[in-house]
């Protein structure tokens, strides 16, 4: 409630004329409308994993490669590949 106040009397002061303007758009909170729902870890992994996987042609090791890039020992990346269910197309 009194960040709602502070917000309102920034907004008394630094509105020119009769108009009311918020200076500061207000920050939203999670889970409001018109924002995504969160995604667990496990989901964000996979993605992610999967994103630098079609960027390097699934190419896991060596120079260029995935694990390189993830920062994980080949096999490790495999393993993980394997536990997300991830499929090369």
């Amino acid at each position: 409630m009194r960040e709602l106040e502070h917000v309102i009397e920034r907004a008394v002061i630094t509105s020119p004329g009769p108009v009311l303007r918020l200076a500061d758009p207000l920050e939203r909170k999670p889970g409001e409308a018109g924002e995504e729902p969160l995604k667990g870890l496990e989901a964000m992994e996979r993605e992610h994993i999967l994103k630098v996987l079609q960027e390097t042609g699934w190419k896991i090791n060596g120079e260029g490669g995935a694990a390189s890039i993830l920062g994980l020992h080949p096999s490790t990346l495999r393993f993980r590949i394997k536990k997300l269910g991830i499929k090369r197309p």
